[in-house]
């Protein structure tokens, strides 16, 4: 919003903002992928299931019921990646993991959906949403709880874009065990490279405090925004540039 208290500067704060935004969004730019595995026969489960299922698997609010009746058509679980189903050895963070096919009503699926099923269904999983003959890979990093074996803690959703239904699925790729099918499963959805040597739940927390600084940016750039007093719109300035520069070194 310009000043409207500095008409003479607008031009200057214009291009200033400009150039602001420029930088803010080469270090923000994320590449996103649509990748979709074929799955094999073995591992086919395709069972509907039923919301009122997911609903008596803990404590669901009204208002994500809500959600569920308005943005979700159907659930399908579509398959049970397994030993026996994959012939990969399984181990105590992934015994198991499950894809879940869920057509929407719109181009829309809010995550307390997505994070409901999650807490309901004790493997990890990855989804599949489709709309309008696209479709679009999403998930969680979930792993168990390490106090309490029995729980599990579950990221933020990593999603690719929304592509053609019928686009060519990859192979699954050559691992020895579920769980580097899973970090496989995920990597492509994840808006920035692995650095060298880092595993899985390390990127996944790098990407969490992407995320939470890029939040901490738009709420100072929001602030800057509003400001009047010249002073406090250098100090958001500075402060936007430390931002700017801490969130570059997460990226890279």
């Amino acid at each position: 919003m310009n000043d409207p208290e500095n008409k003479p500067q607008n031009t200057q704060n214009t291009r200033n903002k400009t150039e602001n935004q420029s930088s803010v969004y080469s270090v923000c730019s994320v590449v996103k992928n649509s990748v979709v595995y074929q799955y094999p026969e073995a591992a086919k489960f395709g069972r509907v299931l039923p919301k009122s299922k997911i609903y008596e698997h803990g404590s669901v609010s009204s208002a994500v019921k809500q959600l569920f009746v308005r943005q979700v058509e159907q659930i399908v679980w579509q398959y049970k990646l397994a030993p026996e189903t994959v012939n990969l050895k399984a181990s105590r963070a992934v015994p198991e993991i499950q894809i879940f096919s869920i057509a929407l009503k719109g181009d829309e699926l809010k995550s307390e959906v997505l994070r409901c099923i999650d807490l309901a269904i004790p493997f990890p999983l990855i989804f599949e949403l489709r709309f309008d003959g696209k479709i679009k890979p999403i998930a969680a990093f979930k792993r168990p709880n390490e106090a309490d074996a029995s729980k599990w803690v579950i990221s933020e959703y990593f999603d690719g874009d929304w592509a053609p239904g019928d686009t060519p699925r990859n192979p699954l790729p050559m691992v020895f065990d579920l769980e580097a099918l899973y970090g496989h499963l995920l990597m492509p959805l994840m808006p920035y490279p692995a650095r060298p040597a880092e595993g899985l739940q390390a990127r996944v927390e790098r990407m969490e405090r992407i995320r939470l600084k890029q939040r901490e940016l738009e709420r100072c750039e929001a602030r800057l925004r509003k400001e009047k007093q010249f002073n406090r719109k250098v100090a958001i300035n500075a402060e936007l540039r430390d931002l700017k520069q801490e969130l570059e070194g997460l990226t890279r």
